[in-house]
């Protein structure tokens, strides 16, 4: 297994409409960097957030998360209440290859600021948006900014693919196109 440099990104994209919309090139000024880098793609977020709140008391439950712990917010920036969190989606769409396994990491602009990314691996032939988590581990409230760069997706390409991929389970986040909160499959 190996990371791939930005000219694989490019053709896989090219090849197997693996990121959409594809930059081909870092879009920098004045803006947190997004598009092709060396050996990744930097991705942006999309203007529409989760943000969790605890008006309700809930208790955070993977197993049966109350929907009502967010509120719904549109907008070019995002504010993140002090040691709390937000959902996001990512602007491209991802159609990861039956070799390929990707690993996301938070941008260190961000990070510096105390501002977390955390992100599942994409699995072999997962597809969809990307449901981005953003942790404010500070005691202040923490900016993102909409349709700008918020974390770094690493591609290994294996010799050879796997025995069963993410649609092979019809994994339960295939095909998401949204904000996609916790949920079990009965």
């Amino acid at each position: 297994m190996s990371i791939k440099s930005d000219k694989w990104i490019e053709k896989m994209s090219d090849e197997h409409d693996m990121i959409s919309p594809f930059t081909p090139k870092q879009v920098k000024s004045d803006k947190i960097s997004y598009g092709v880098s060396s050996y990744g793609y930097d991705i942006r977020v999309a203007d529409e957030y989760k943000i969790f709140t605890n008006v309700n008391n809930s208790i955070v439950d993977p197993k049966n998360f109350d929907k009502n712990s967010f509120i719904d917010f549109k907008g070019d920036v995002c504010i993140v209440p002090p040691n709390s969190f937000a959902l996001a989606r990512s602007v491209e769409y991802f159609k990861i290859p039956r070799n390929v396994l990707t690993i996301c990491v938070g941008k260190s602009t961000y990070a510096r600021c105390g501002i977390i990314v955390n992100v599942t691996p994409f699995e072999p032939e997962w597809e969809g948006h990307v449901t981005l988590e953003i942790s404010n581990t500070t005691p202040l409230p923490a900016k993102i900014y909409s349709n700008e760069g918020l974390c770094q997706v690493l591609f290994f390409e294996s010799d050879e693919e796997c025995q069963n991929s993410y649609k092979d389970k019809s994994g339960k986040y295939q095909g998401q196109t949204g904000i996609t909160i916790p949920r079990i499959d009965s």
